[in-house]
């Protein structure tokens, strides 16, 4: 419910997300093209307007993590106003974003109450499902943080019929997302496809079905 209400709180303020003028642009991006790279200088914030993009972060060690994934409705590099970038951005599946400017940004949050509004809002729940997915990594099994990625990736964490993950994700990339290895990941792929909560094949196609939100329930009834 959350982000479809994020999502309305956005489309209210299309009108001024047109990608068009001096401070804003249109992106079409393939899938696997890179948006930036973290370390580059933050010199704009990106809105989804189709397909979903994927924020990962490269430690010293060389080890890489996906921390974030953004879908249609997000924005994402809201770094721009204070920082560099502090993970790199692909898309996951073909994309179209709006590009703006960080003194386009700053231009619309300076002299439209109601985008500034919206804005804030967006980043403030932002940061709290930030929160919940550290209190996920930290907290939750490996099968419990699968399962909710996968309903992420489906956008189906709030209900729904069986829906389809709109990109072909491999397992190793599933596996960056939870934080475990591949042959975890492979052995609950395998376990939720037997308990029919999703479908899968080796091209990588996965629908997920609503009752794999169960998982999750069962995971805070033990608490």
């Amino acid at each position: 419910m959350a982000k479809d209400k994020r999502k309305n709180d956005v489309t209210d303020q299309g009108r001024l997300l047109t990608g068009h003028g001096t401070a804003q642009s249109r992106m079409q991006l393939a899938a696997g093209q890179l948006v930036y790279r973290q370390g580059e200088a933050a010199d704009a914030v990106f809105y989804v307007t189709d397909g979903i993009v994927k924020i990962s972060v490269v430690v010293p060690s060389g080890k890489e993590a996906v921390v974030g994934i953004r879908h249609a409705g997000e924005f994402f590099g809201t770094r721009c106003l204070i920082a560099r970038r502090a993970g790199t951005a692909s898309a996951l599946t073909a994309c179209s974003l709006i590009r703006v400017t960080t003194s386009g940004l700053i231009r619309l949050l300076r002299h439209q109450p109601d985008f500034a509004e919206m804005f804030a809002t967006y980043l403030v729940r932002q940061s709290l499902d930030d929160q919940e997915l550290l209190v996920d990594q930290l907290i939750n099994s490996a099968e419990t943080r699968l399962a909710r990625a996968l309903l992420r990736l489906a956008e189906r964490e709030n209900g729904g019929d069986a829906a389809p993950i709109p990109a072909r994700i491999n397992q190793t990339v599933l596996a960056e997302m939870v934080g475990t290895t591949r042959s975890r990941v492979n052995l609950f792929m395998n376990k939720f496809k037997r308990e029919g909560l999703i479908e899968y094949n080796r091209a990588g196609d996965i629908s997920v079905r609503h009752a794999l939100h169960h998982v999750l329930m069962a995971q805070r009834s033990q608490r």
